[in-house]
């Protein structure tokens, strides 16, 4: 029998949403779409019933337990490539693990997970102060000089600013220590729940993944972990931000090539999230709903950047990458007509 060669994919593997869509069957495995959900959720509530039936985030045990939830994503991406063998073959590169190429592109977006998550969270915080939703001290820092009245004797430690420029200079340090378990998040988020949605187009797996990542927070947030709202406003604030962020990680995920610019980017969203309470002003603390990393401010600057990344002509299906499997001459006339419609 002969078995006809399968027709070679683009260089570097980028491919259109349609394409990735046709290689994979234009279908969705629900079932395993479904059982990564329950057991990433199941474990978050489960990790977190100590703090629920405890002293709740005061609790002595939340600094292992928050950065132990963090790892139940992972835990989910396991049991649906290994029981449900979603997908059978060609994992790394589904999950944008590997390859690492072309190389050029890789640094290039490294680069940007590390500074856009900076410049957006500091924008935020100054368009809050603009609007008059939280007071800023830009000067002084008299909050963040509050915060450290009392852990050191007077005079012992340097000038106020200069504490807040090492703040500024540690945060690339701060988002490679925080990417480390922010992965944990990332290989599920972005890596497998986001391309395993990826065949009902670009758009709707990545508002999906991230209203499915801001609902796994729950168990924290009803607690009052992030907005000291806990109800389900507090809950709908991290679903919106979430949902917001997810876009900026899904693009970074599908445009990059790679799973790491998203790890990278959470973890420098890690690192910056606390600058805001850096550049208050004493008194008042900032209410995180509206002007935090998460808050809704942020959302409106997200939003002008994926703006911004559509104008440039950066968010084509065209212009995305997916993962490089085997095709058959029929999915790739498939995804050619479908991308023609597209454009």
């Amino acid at each position: 029998m002969t078995v006809e060669p399968a027709p070679q994919l683009p260089r570097h593997g980028v491919v259109s949403a349609a394409a990735a869509s046709a290689r994979r069957g234009a279908s969705v495995p629900w079932p395993a779409v479904i059982a990564f959900v329950l057991v990433a959720c199941g474990l978050a509530w489960l990790v977190a019933l100590p703090l629920w039936f405890g002293e709740g985030l005061a609790s002595p045990l939340a600094p292992l337990i928050l950065p132990l939830m963090m790892l139940a994503p992972a835990a989910a991406t396991l049991v649906v490539l290994f029981v449900f063998r979603v997908p059978s073959q060609g994992r790394s590169r589904f999950l944008g693990l590997w390859p690492l190429r072309p190389a050029g592109r890789f640094v290039l977006f490294l680069a940007l997970a590390l500074l856009l998550p900076i410049v957006i969270v500091v924008a935020t915080a100054l368009l809050a102060g603009a609007l008059g939703l939280v007071r800023l001290d830009l000067v002084g820092f008299s909050g963040f000089a509050a915060q450290l009245a009392g852990s050191a004797p007077a005079g012992a430690l340097p000038p106020v600013p200069v504490l807040v420029a090492v703040q500024f200079a540690a945060l690339p340090l701060g988002a490679v220590v925080n990417s480390v378990l922010a992965f944990g998040e990332e290989i599920g988020w972005r890596g497998w729940l986001q391309t395993a949605l990826l065949p009902l187009g670009t758009w709707p797996a990545l508002l999906i993944t991230g209203a499915v990542w801001g609902l796994w927070h729950a168990p924290v947030i009803l607690l009052g972990y992030n907005f000291a709202r806990p109800d389900i406003v507090g809950v709908l604030l991290m679903v919106g931000g979430c949902v917001a962020w997810g876009v900026l990680f899904g693009w970074l995920r599908l445009r990059g090539a790679s799973l790491w610019p998203a790890v990278l980017a959470h973890g420098s969203l890690n690192a910056v999230a606390g600058i805001v309470i850096v550049l208050a002003a004493a008194g008042v603390a900032p209410d995180l709903g509206w002007a935090g990393p998460l808050g809704v401010v942020s959302w409106a600057v997200l939003a002008l950047v994926v703006g911004v990344i559509v104008l440039i002509r950066q968010f084509r299906p065209g212009t995305l990458a997916a993962p490089r499997t085997p095709v058959t001459p029929a999915a790739v006339a498939a995804a050619t007509a479908a991308e023609g419609e597209f454009r």
